[in-house]
C-alpha cells in the first residue's frame, strides 16, 4: 500500500525527495517539531500542541506565513491521515524548518513536513511490564531560552537513545548542566515519594510536554521541583509521560526497583479526562 507525506501543503508519495540540501533543519538542526496523536479523526490536545509550536516559532524568530494556522495545518493533518488510512489511531509528526540557505543568507521561507503512521490500539491500561531505564551521562542539556522547545537540534536525546538501545534499556534519562535529571529521550519524568507526585520544573530544562501539562492539572497532589540522582533512587515510584503512550510505569532504574500503586491512580484519573 502506498504511503503519503505532506510537504508545504502538497501531497507526495513517501520516498519522494522533497527537502533540499540547503534546508536549515538538515544543515543546522534549525527547526521545531510536534509529535501528535490522532484518535477517531481528531488531534488529541490539538490546541496545546499548536500553542507550544507557535510559542517556539516566536522564540526562534521564524517568519510565519499567514496560511500557517492551527486550522489550516490541522485540516492538512486530518486529510493526510485519511489518505494513509490511519485516521482512527495515528502518530503524527509535524516538522518545521526556517527555510533554505546558509547562516547569513537563509531565505527565511518557513517550510513544513507532515508525516503519519498507524498506531496499535493501546493506552487503556497501565503497562504491566514496567520499563527499565538508567541515566545517560555522556551529555548535559543546557538551561536557556530554548530548553523547553521541541527543537530539531536533538543530539543529546539521540545519543541517549542510542546508548539505551545498546544497553537493552527502554529509555534513558537526560542530565542538565547542573547534573540534575530534566527528562527522558522521548518523555517527561515524574516520581512519587510518600504519596506526593513530583516532576522537574521547566526551569530545569525539560521539554514543555503536552501530556506533562495535562497531568499537572489533574486533581491530585502535584509538585514541580528538582530531581537529582539521589532523589530518583530514593523515590517510591517513577513514570514517564508523552502524548503517544500517556503514562508508562518505570519498574527499574539501575539497581533500584519501583512499585506502581500511585502511578495506577494517576492513570485512572487521567482516563477520566480524555479518551484514549
Amino acid at each position: 500500500m502506498k504511503k503519503f507525506i505532506n510537504y508545504n501543503g502538497n501531497i507526495y508519495e513517501e520516498g519522494q525527495h522533497v527537502l533540499t540540501a540547503a534546508d536549515h533543519s538538515y544543515r543546522y538542526g534549525d527547526g521545531l517539531f510536534e509529535t501528535m496523536k490522532m484518535i477517531k479523526g481528531y488531534i488529541l490536545f490539538e490546541e496545546f500542541h499548536f500553542e507550544r509550536l507557535s510559542l517556539g516559532l516566536k522564540v526562534l524568530k521564524f517568519n510565519i506565513p499567514d496560511l500557517f494556522t492551527t486550522q489550516n495545518i490541522g485540516e492538512e493533518i486530518k486529510v493526510l491521515c485519511k489518505k494513509n488510512n490511519c485516521e482512527a489511531l495515528a502518530r503524527v509528526r509535524l516538522s518545521v524548518s526556517r527555510g533554505n540557505g546558509g547562516l547569513y543568507d537563509c531565505d527565511n521561507k518557513l517550510s513544513y513536513l507532515i508525516e503519519c503512521w498507524p498506531l496499535e490500539k493501546n493506552g487503556n491500561e497501565i503497562n504491566s511490564n514496567g520499563l527499565v531505564i538508567d541515566v545517560f551521562r555522556d551529555a548535559r542539556k543546557s538551561i536557556d531560552l530554548f530548553s523547553n522547545l521541541k527543537s530539531a537540534n536533538y543530539l543529546p536525546y539521540v545519543m541517549a537513545a542510542v546508548w539505551a538501545k545498546e544497553n537493552n534499556l527502554n529509555d534513558a534519562l537526560i542530565l542538565n548542566q547542573y547534573n540534575r535529571i530534566c527528562d527522558a529521550t522521548i518523555a517527561n519524568v515524574f516520581w512519587v515519594k510518600d504519596n506526593k507526585i513530583h516532576t522537574p520544573s521547566l526551569s530545569e530544562g525539560c521539554v514543555a510536554g503536552v501530556m506533562r501539562n495535562r497531568i499537572l492539572n489533574l486533581h491530585m497532589d502535584m509538585n514541580e521541583s528538582i530531581l537529582t540522582e539521589d532523589i530518583l533512587l530514593n523515590a517510591d515510584e517513577v513514570f514517564l509521560t508523552n502524548v503517544i503512550t500517556a503514562i508508562r510505569w518505570v519498574k527499574q532504574c539501575g539497581d533500584k526497583i519501583y512499585s506502581n500503586a500511585t502511578v495506577s491512580k494517576v492513570f485512572a484519573e487521567l482516563k477520566k479526562t480524555i479518551s484514549f
